[in-house]
């Protein structure tokens, strides 16, 4: 009796009669992408906080390089092994004031008293952009433009954009007006792996960043946009047309202190 119950058992189960054991579930689509969204959001926050902690420390540590000296050192290292980033800080009251003024009468006519932003150059550039049908003005500050040349990439996107603000932010939190120039003095590009006054003042002059003329400061101003096309168009007859217009603004320029 015993073996016909087993047999009659075994058969059952070979014929799909008897009970399963049950199996464990896959988790669903909905599962997998709450998962994927609680990474993503938790890397993001986590980038931020690194971002916030970076910028505070630099209220007592100078920074010593940047995204952009990175991304360029490893192209540089490909394209031109035998030119390295030049780079040297030197402390704000070691800048000429010329450069300082040339800076902000190029690039930011407001920057002692804006707060990181300029509503009218943005809507100014969504503009152009919109006609264009994609990204070819910014209407960057001085502080926009650090935040970007720190931490972020060439790249011309909306999600960058939108990360710049964020730093933007972070920067005019953390640093006063005077910091954030002085950093942005020693990390902007100048030229083909040229980085900060000091570098670009030994580069193209052969004399120290305190010790700029009006005219020498208010070219390096006018470079800015585009360091690397006029590192190599350095006769360019916009250059000395718009060099000569910063020069003539630049004692209305107001610097922070």
């Amino acid at each position: 009796m015993r073996r016909q119950a087993i047999g009659a058992q075994a058969a059952a189960l070979a014929s799909g009669s008897g009970r399963r054991v049950p199996t464990r579930k896959r988790p669903g689509a909905l599962r997998w992408l709450t998962w994927a969204v609680s990474v993503f959001v938790f890397a993001w926050i986590a980038t931020q906080l690194f971002y916030f902690v970076q910028i505070a420390l630099w209220n007592v540590v100078d920074p010593q390089t940047t995204a952009f000296m990175r991304t360029d050192a490893a192209r540089l290292s490909t394209d031109r092994p035998g030119l390295p980033i030049q780079h040297e800080w030197v402390p704000y009251d070691q800048i000429s004031r010329n450069l300082k003024r040339a800076i902000i009468a190029s690039e930011d006519a407001n920057f002692v008293n804006n707060n990181g932003y300029e509503t009218d150059a943005i809507l100014q550039a969504w503009e152009k952009n919109k006609q264009r049908g994609h990204i070819v003005r910014g209407g960057s500050t001085i502080t926009q433009q650090l935040a970007r040349n720190l931490f972020l990439s060439r790249e011309q996107s909306y999600i960058r954009k939108g990360q710049e603000f964020i730093i933007t932010w972070m920067l005019q939190t953390l640093l006063d007006k005077e910091r954030i120039f002085e950093i942005y003095l020693n990390s902007v590009e100048w030229g083909n792996g040229v980085y900060g006054a000091q570098a670009a003042a030994r580069y193209y002059y052969r004399t120290s960043a305190a010790k700029l003329s009006p005219w020498q400061s208010a070219r390096l101003a006018v470079m800015l946009p585009r360091p690397r096309y006029f590192d190599e168009h350095r006769n360019s007859a916009y250059l000395a047309q718009r060099t000569a217009v910063i020069a003539r603004r630049m004692g209305a320029a107001e610097l922070p202190h």
